[in-house]
C-alpha cells in the first residue's frame, strides 16, 4: 500500500517454490540472484505438475527459518479472502488441454479416496528390504549352536516366534545382529526389520521408518503401530524377518497404560513372519514365544579367549599364559566386559597383566551395588554383572580425570534413550574439534558405537545403567537432568510439519527424559513437555499427547497464576488433544473456563483469545451443542470483520 489509499502495491518475477523452509539468509539471496526470484514458497510445490493453476498465498513467514505461527491464521483468512474476490470476476475457459489434465487429476484424487475409504490398503512389497540399524560385527566369533538352533526354530521348525533370553552384555544384540545378515545372504526373499524395545516412543519411531520405506498407506489419524501391525500381518507383505531387540520392561512390552497398550499388542503375526525377540527376562520370554525360547548361556573359554583376540591392536599380550585366563575369569567370559577391557587396553597401550592390576584396584563394589538395584527384580541379576560394573568404573575414572568432556557428554546420555541418539542433541561443546575428540574418546571406550556413516549413535543399555547410577551416587543426578532439560529444550523443534522428521528423532529422547521423574518439577520442563505434547498432537499419537499435557498442565496449574499465559496456553493445548482424542465434555469444559478467564485480561480483538473461542466452538459442534457453537462463531466473525 501507498500513503493514505489503498492502492495495492504490484510486483511482477518469478516465484521459486521448495518443500521446507528456507532456512539460510544467504542461501536464499545467491537462489534469488542467479533464478532472478523475487520470492520463495513451499506449501504449492508441485501442485502445477498436475494440472495448471494459479497459486494465491498469504505470507507470514520469511526465510532465516523465521516463521510466525501468530499471523498464519490472518495471513491464510487474506489469502482466502483474496481468492474469493478474484473468482468473483475470474472466467474460467475450459480447453482440451487443460480439462485432460483436470480429470486425470480428479480420477487419481478419486482413486485416493477409495484406497482411504474403506480397510487400509498397502502397497504390494516389490524386492525385499534390509531395514538394519547397525554394520556387521567382525568381531564376532563363536556362538555356533546357539544361532544353529535358532536358525533351525525359526526356519526348519516353523516357529513364528522365538525368544532368546539372557543376561545383559552376553551378546543377545549381537547374535540376533548376526542372524540378520544371515537371513539376508541366504534367504533372499526374506525381508529383515529391526525394532527396539527399549521405549514405546523409539519403537513408535521406528514403525514410522516402516511406513515410510515401506509405503505403505495411513488414512489420516491412523497409528503407525497399527498401520505397520496390519501390513505385516497381510500376504502382501511377503516373507520378513523381525528382530525385536531389548524387550525387557514389562511396563514398556505388556502394559503402556498411556500409549494404548505395549509393544506386544502392535507386533505382527502371519505364516510368512518370524520374530525373534531378545530379551533379559525369563518372563517376557514366555508372554512372547510360549516354549519357543533359547537361553544363552556363557561364552566358552575358546570362544572368549578368540574375541579378546580378534578385539585387541596388539596381539603379543596374548602370549601371557596367566594373565589372560585370569583376565577372562574376572570379567565372567562376558562379551560386553571383554570388549570394554580390550578398549581401554587398545586406548591406553598397556598389557593384559597391567590391566588386571587396574581392574583389582578399582572401587567397584559400591558401583556393582548401584547396578543391581537398576534391576526390578533378580531375575534380570546375575553376579556376572559385576564384571560390567568394574570395567565400567576402570575406564570412566580415567576418562573422567583425562578427558572431562566427554564425561560429561556420557553423563547427558544417562538421561535419554540409549539407542539412536542424534549428534545434534548433544551439548554444544567449546570447540568442533573438543567434540570430534570427547566423542571419539567415547567410541574408543567402548561406551558408544556410530551407525557406519549416520551421526547417530548407540549405547548398551547397561553402560547406560552404569551411567546413570554413577550420576546418582555423586550427587549429580538433579543437576545433570536439569542441563539435559536445558538442552534438549533448545534444541527441540516447534511442531510445524516441515519439522517433522526432527521431531520424531528427538521425541523418544525428550520423552525418556520427560519420564524420569513422576512430576514435572518447573516451568523449563513444562516447556519442554508441552512443545513434546504439541508434536505428538500433529504426528496423531493422541493418546501420548494426552498423557505428557496433563502432566504439563498438572505442573502449571500448582506453580503459576490462573491468569498467566503460559498456563492458559497448556490448558488449550490439552483441550485440543481431548478433542482429537474424543474426550469431548473434557475439552468443553477446559475451553470455557480458558475463554472466561481470557476475557477478563485480553483484548477482544486479541489473536489468542479469537482462537480459544474458535476451538471452543468446534468442541460445542462436536459435543452436539451447535446453537452455542453457532453464536461463538458469529461473535468471532464479526469482531474479525470489525479488526
Amino acid at each position: 500500500m501507498s500513503g493514505t489509499h489503498l492502492t495495492p502495491a504490484i510486483h511482477f518475477g518469478l516465484m521459486a517454490s521448495g518443500d521446507s523452509v528456507m532456512k539460510s539468509g544467504e542461501d536464499r539471496d545467491k537462489i534469488a540472484e542467479v533464478g532472478n526470484c523475487m520470492a520463495f514458497e513451499m506449501e504449492g510445490a508441485g501442485v502445477w505438475d498436475n494440472f495448471p493453476c494459479i497459486v494465491i498465498k498469504g505470507a507470514c513467514d520469511y526465510a532465516d527459518s523465521h516463521k510466525s505461527k501468530v499471523w498464519q491464521r490472518y495471513a491464510a483468512a487474506t489469502a482466502a479472502a483474496c481468492t474469493k474476490a478474484f473468482l468473483s470476476f475470474w472466467v474460467p475457459s475450459f480447453t482440451q488441454d487443460i480439462q485432460g489434465p483436470v480429470t486425470n487429476f480428479e480420477r487419481r484424487v478419486s482413486l485416493q479416496n477409495q484406497d482411504y475409504s474403506g480397510q487400509r490398503k498397502a502397497e504390494p512389497q516389490g524386492q525385499p528390504v534390509f531395514l538394519v540399524p547397525f554394520s556387521k560385527n567382525d568381531l564376532f566369533v563363536g556362538r555356533k549352536d546357539v544361532l544353529t538352533r535358532l536358525r533351525g526354530l525359526l526356519f526348519e521348525q516353523g516357529r513364528q516366534k522365538v525368544a532368546l533370553v539372557g543376561l545383559g552384555g552376553i551378546g543377545k544384540t549381537q547374535i540376533a545382529l548376526q542372524l540378520a545378515f544371515w537371513v539376508k545372504e541366504n534367504k533372499q526373499d526374506y525381508s529383515v526389520f529391526w525394532m527396539p524395545a527399549l521405549s514405546m516412543a523409539g519403537f513408535e519411531q521406528e514403525c514410522m521408518k516402516l511406513v515410510k520405506t515401506l509405503g505403505i498407506r495411513c488414512s489420516e489419524g491412523e497409528d503407525a503401530k497399527d498401520a505397520v501391525r496390519q501390513h505385516l500381518s497381510s500376504k502382501d507383505a511377503g516373507s520378513w524377518f523381525l528382530i525385536v531387540d531389548n524387550a525387557d520392561d514389562a511396563e514398556i512390552f505388556h502394559k503402556s497404560t498411556h500409549t494404548g497398550g505395549g509393544i506386544l499388542n502392535f507386533l505382527p503375526s502371519s505364516d510368512n513372519g518370524r520374530t525373534l525377540f531378545t530379551t533379559r527376562s525369563r518372563q517376557m520370554a514366555i508372554a512372547a514365544a510360549k516354549t519357543a525360547i533359547e537361553k544363552l548361556p556363557q561364552m566358552h573359554p575358546e570362544e572368549a579367549i578368540d574375541l579378546l583376540k580378534r578385539s585387541l591392536i596388539d596381539k603379543d599380550g596374548l602370549d601371557d599364559s596367566e594373565s589372560v585366563p585370569q583376565l577372562l575369569d574376572a570379567l565372567t567370559y562376558l562379551p560386553l566386559a571383554i570388549a570394554q577391557a580390550a578398549a581401554y587396553i587398545n586406548v591406553y597401550e598397556i598389557s593384559v597383566a597391567e590391566y588386571i592390576r587396574v581392574f583389582n584396584d578399582a572401587d567397584a563394589e559400591n558401583m556393582t551395588e548401584l547396578l543391581e538395584q537398576g534391576f526390578d527384580d533378580k531375575v534380570h541379576y546375575d553376579s556376572s554383572q559385576g564384571a560390567v560394573a568394574t570395567t565400567w568404573i576402570v575406564s570412566f575414572d580415567r576418562i573422567r580425570r583425562t578427558a572431562p568432556a566427554a564425561a560429561d557428554l556420557l553423563s547427558f546420555m544417562a538421561f535419554i534413550e540409549p539407542r539412536g541418539i542424534p549428534r545434534s542433541i548433544l551439548p554444544r561443546l567449546k570447540t568442533e574439534q573438543q567434540m570430534i575428540q570427547a566423542i571419539g574418546t567415547l567410541t574408543g571406550h567402548g561406551f558408544l558405537s556410530q551407525r557406519g556413516r549416520e551421526a547417530t549413535f548407540d549405547m548398551h543399555s547397561l553402560v547406560h545403567l552404569a551411567t546413570r547410577r554413577w550420576n546418582e551416587n555423586e550427587g549429580r543426578d538433579r543437576e545433570v537432568r536439569q542441563t539435559t532439560l536445558a538442552r534438549v529444550a533448545e534444541v527441540f523443534p516447534t511442531d510445524d510439519w516441515e519439522n517433522r522428521d526432527l521431531w520424531r528423532q528427538y521425541l523418544p529422547h525428550a520423552l525418556r527424559l520427560l519420564g524420569t521423574t513422576r512430576y514435572m518439577e518447573n516451568e523449563g520442563e513444562c516447556g519442554l513437555g508441552l512443545s513434546v505434547g504439541q508434536c505428538l498432537l500433529v504426528d496423531g499419537r493422541t493418546t501420548e499427547a494426552v498423557f505428557t499435557l496433563e502432566h504439563v498442565v498438572e505442573t502449571r496449574e500448582r506453580i503459576l497464576a490462573e491468569d498467566h499465559l503460559h498456563r492458559l496456553a497448556s490448558q488449550h493445548e490439552l483441550a485440543r488433544a481431548y478433542l482429537a482424542d474424543g474426550q469431548t465434555k473434557k475439552a468443553v469444559e477446559i475451553l470455557e473456563h480458558v475463554v472466561a478467564v481470557e476475557a477478563g485480561i485480553l483484548a477482544e480483538d486479541h489473536l489468542d483469545r479469537l482462537i480459544s473461542q474458535n476451538v471452543l466452538a468446534e468442541a460445542y459442534l462436536a459435543d452436539g451443542q451447535t446453537k452455542k457453537a453457532v453464536e461463538i462463531l458469529e461473535h468471532v466473525a464479526a469482531v474479525e470483520a470489525g479488526y
